[in-house]
């Protein structure tokens, strides 16, 4: 079919008419189109088989006298409706989106949630409370994976292959890899301080809290469970400053000034000397109370913590000279702690997901302790 009216030499107005009546339809159905039908009008109007680009190829049908005004018409046609669709579609478009923004705005003038729901876990808190009283003091948080060599979670750490904490019994393996070797779920969080070490030169002034596992789950141990530990690697460090730092941390976690603090002689493969760190308690009436009471004869005393200097085959593990660097190292149970200082009378509900406990246990999320601020009191 000829569009240009099926003759070969169609006349010149008669060719004008069409260009005009045609121009005239597509803007009227352009300014009704949604933007499905705009995308079919683009297509049947400016597409490669559309009505004006059929127009375009029928050019050369017409006299010498006439193709010229034609082909201006046409671009005029054809420049039209496509600006035309193109400010259709900007204008549904944004139309569109000042529905959608409509649909999901947030009131913001609505009222917070009441101070009862939501609260802060305590082992949240504690940690928070730990990170505060360290950083007072100096110390910076270092973080590292769960998932740990075997190097830098028993090896590095002077822990001899026969130790029981390297046993399937009491440690969670993962299947070797092509050469053999096992990667292990961090049993403390003593790899982010060997990690610590072997990066960076020293002074090192670092605590670590964390995830840790073993294979253990009763009334007092979990799967899963959580510590902190610290570490300072100078020139200058000495036993001296350990028990300084530690009495001072018990008492400011425990919010006893005179909490008697004692140091017991122990043993740990990454330190050497190495002590138990106890605070001292009352367990009159069958209850604990944690530090001294006047009026008390039932004083006893509490384990809290593992310390000493760290070992010098731990640094020589690492690539510091010892015999020019030396430093201390301590590490405590979370869970632990918290159940001390807030009486949590069983690890295990840490992990029950119960409201109820939460909202007994739990904390305000407005009150948390934080580095700039220091402890909430």
């Amino acid at each position: 079919m000829n569009v240009w009216g099926g003759r070969a030499n169609p006349g010149r107005s008669f060719a004008m008419e069409n260009l005009d009546q045609l121009q005239d339809d597509l803007l009227s159905q352009v300014e009704e189109a949604d933007l499905a039908a705009l995308e079919e009008l683009r297509v049947s109007a400016l597409g490669k088989s559309g009505t004006i680009t059929e127009m375009v190829k029928g050019i050369g049908q017409l006299s010498p006298e006439d193709r010229r005004e034609a082909g201006q018409k046409l671009n005029t046609v054809k420049k039209g409706v496509a600006e035309a669709i193109d400010a259709r579609k900007a204008v549904l478009e944004a139309a569109a989106l000042d529905a959608s923004l409509a649909d999901d705005r947030v009131d913001l003038t609505l009222p917070v949630r009441p101070e009862s729901q939501g609260r802060i876990h305590p082992i949240s808190q504690t940690i928070d409370e730990m990170v505060a009283i360290f950083c007072e003091m100096g110390f910076t948080v270092a973080e590292g994976p769960h998932i740990e060599s075997d190097f830098n979670n028993f090896t590095a750490l002077n822990i001899p292959p026969e130790h029981p904490a390297r046993q399937d019994h009491d440690t969670f393996y993962l299947p070797a890899d092509e050469n053999g070797e096992r990667k292990v779920l961090r049993t403390h969080t003593s790899p982010v301080q060997i990690r610590t070490m072997i990066t960076e030169k020293p002074p090192i002034r670092i605590v670590v809290p964390g995830r840790t596992f073993r294979a253990d789950h009763d009334a007092t141990h979990s799967p899963m469970f959580h510590q902190i530990e610290g570490l300072v690697i100078d020139e200058e460090t000495h036993m001296g400053h350990l028990k300084g730092c530690l009495i001072e941390f018990c008492r400011a976690f425990f919010d006893v000034d005179d909490l008697p603090v004692r140091f017991r002689p122990s043993y740990f493969p990454f330190t050497e000397p190495s002590a138990e760190v106890d605070i001292g308690c009352s367990r009159e009436g069958g209850g604990l109370t944690i530090g001294r009471s006047e009026n008390s004869s039932a004083e006893d005393w509490l384990e809290i913590l593992g310390c000493g200097m760290v070992n010098p085959h731990v640094l020589k593990n690492c690539g510091i000279d010892s015999t020019k660097y030396q430093g201390f190292a301590f590490g405590l149970g979370i869970e632990r702690a918290a159940m001390l200082k807030y009486g949590i009378p069983d690890l295990r509900t840490f992990y029950d997901s119960d409201i109820r406990w939460l909202s007994h246990y739990g904390f305000d999320r407005l009150e948390v302790p934080n580095v700039a601020e220091g402890l909430v009191r």
